[in-house]
């Protein structure tokens, strides 16, 4: 029997959850950072968010009219563990019980990710957060209480969200917590990242426990700017220092040929230990999935060059230049809107990675909708669905690339890291003033593909 192809919304829980000083929760690296004056726009902070540790029941319910057979949330690793590294907190268990048993009575499939940034305040005093081994080791810990707690009902994992994000802007670039700025920190961090993982899911596999495990990596698509066999180099190496960069080792049990190349002893080598331990570790591969850029090896004349930042990542160690094409239709956050390359993407991971599964684990964008009624025809979302989603078909039936799940980046509006509440991603709008939740014109474009893609 096929298993269902899982449609879902997703969110994280610092983002939504609110409560942040009910239940035991401990504080959060991004706690602090809220704290720090001209880190968040308009001085926002997620203390209350969307509410939803209070009105979970009531986001099920619009999650089932939506029509979804799956939700991707995150479990706050502070509300399980609130100093880190102590004992488990049983009401921080008690809130994840009541909602997973809650999607389940729905029909919805939990996916929970254990972790998407919310470290706890203590690792990253006491142990230098992902600068150290033993975060990495404090989390394999805490995922084995989440197993134990939950695994009975749970039958996909997802251990990582995004760690490309955690290293580069974190510990490279200086704009996430810990806002590290060192051009080597960001490749230490992603190998204690890559470790935490592998140990997570040893715990995982060695417990017995159902189901599968993967993670969540993120990459925009790299086309070359023209067809010379340099801007084609420069692509498949930006895209190596981008998805590669966390999955090549997961798989293969290394990193890309292209980084170490590039990099030489500023990346760290796996000991044979270690290699054993992050090889195979992936059941599936998750992708995060956004905007496309062109690669070239030289600088563009066209004037559309982004600059050396430009969601990149450590754009210079990789050598490449990136653009965008003037017409193309950009979001709120100034990335194009290219579905082309979402389908390009997905084909390039189904090649290199031949046999694992792939979830879509986000895809969505921003449109600014200052009042009600914008909110309620937000036809740029709705036009963005439609065609992104052709596109992953297009992958799925037409190039026979294994999608088995497709997550809409994000279920409602709420805390958008350094944006505060001024980005509008979600397919329901979550007033942070009041707590109403509005339906938005793409939420039923959503709820309509969903409908027509199960026949």
């Amino acid at each position: 029997m096929n298993s269902p192809f899982y449609w879902g919304g997703a969110t994280s829980a610092f983002q939504i959850e609110g409560a942040w000083k009910e239940g035991g929760r401990g504080p959060s690296i991004w706690d602090v950072f809220c704290d720090l004056p001209g880190r968040i726009q308009n001085g926002d902070r997620a203390d209350v968010a969307c509410d939803h540790f209070h009105r979970y029941e009531e986001d099920v319910a619009l999650m089932k009219e939506l029509g979804v057979n799956a939700y991707r949330f995150s479990i706050a690793w502070p509300r399980i563990v609130p100093d880190g590294t102590g004992a488990a907190n049983p009401a921080g268990i008690d809130f994840y019980n009541r909602l997973i048993d809650c999607l389940l009575r729905n029909g919805i499939e939990p996916f929970p990710t254990l972790y998407h940034w919310d470290l706890p305040i203590g690792c990253q005093f006491a142990a230098d957060g992902w600068m150290a081994r033993e975060t990495a080791e404090a989390f394999a810990r805490y995922a084995k209480i989440c197993f134990d707690a939950f695994g009975d009902r749970v039958r996909h994992w997802i251990t990582f969200n995004e760690s490309w994000c955690t290293s580069v802007l974190g510990y490279g670039l200086g704009v996430f917590p810990p806002a590290r700025k060192d051009p080597d920190a960001p490749y230490r961090a992603a190998h204690n990242l890559l470790l935490a993982h592998g140990l997570a899911v040893r715990a995982f596999r060695e417990g017995g426990y159902a189901g599968e495990i993967g993670l969540a990596n993120n990459c925009d698509w790299r086309e070359p700017l023209t067809d010379s066999p340099a801007d084609r180099a420069a692509a498949e190496r930006a895209v190596q220092f981008f998805y590669g960069w966390f999955t090549d080792p997961v798989v293969f049990g290394e990193y890309p040929e292209e980084m170490r190349s590039k990099l030489g002893a500023r990346l760290p080598e796996f000991s044979a230990e270690e290699r054993e331990l992050v090889r195979g570790s992936a059941d599936f591969l998750g992708l995060n999935h956004y905007t496309t850029l062109y690669a070239s090896a030289e600088k563009p004349e066209r004037g559309n060059d982004i600059g050396p930042n430009g969601n990149g990542g450590m754009i210079e160690d990789q050598d490449v230049f990136l653009s965008v094409d003037p017409q193309w239709k950009r979001t709120d956050m100034l990335w194009g809107v290219v579905p082309w390359g979402f389908r390009r993407m997905l084909n390039w991971i189904s090649r290199r990675y031949s046999g694992l599964p792939i979830y879509v684990t986000e895809n969505g964008c921003s449109w600014p909708e200052p009042d009600l009624a914008s909110a309620e025809n937000d036809t740029n979302r709705s036009e963005f669905l439609k065609e992104y989603i052709a596109a992953m078909q297009a992958a799925k039936e037409e190039d026979k690339v294994d999608v088995r799940g497709y997550f809409c980046w994000t279920l409602m509006d709420n805390f958008e890291w350094n944006s505060g509440f001024a980005r509008h991603l979600g397919l329901i709008r979550t007033s942070p003033d009041d707590l109403t939740r509005h339906r938005k014109g793409s939420f039923y474009t959503y709820r309509d593909l969903i409908r027509q893609a199960r026949g």
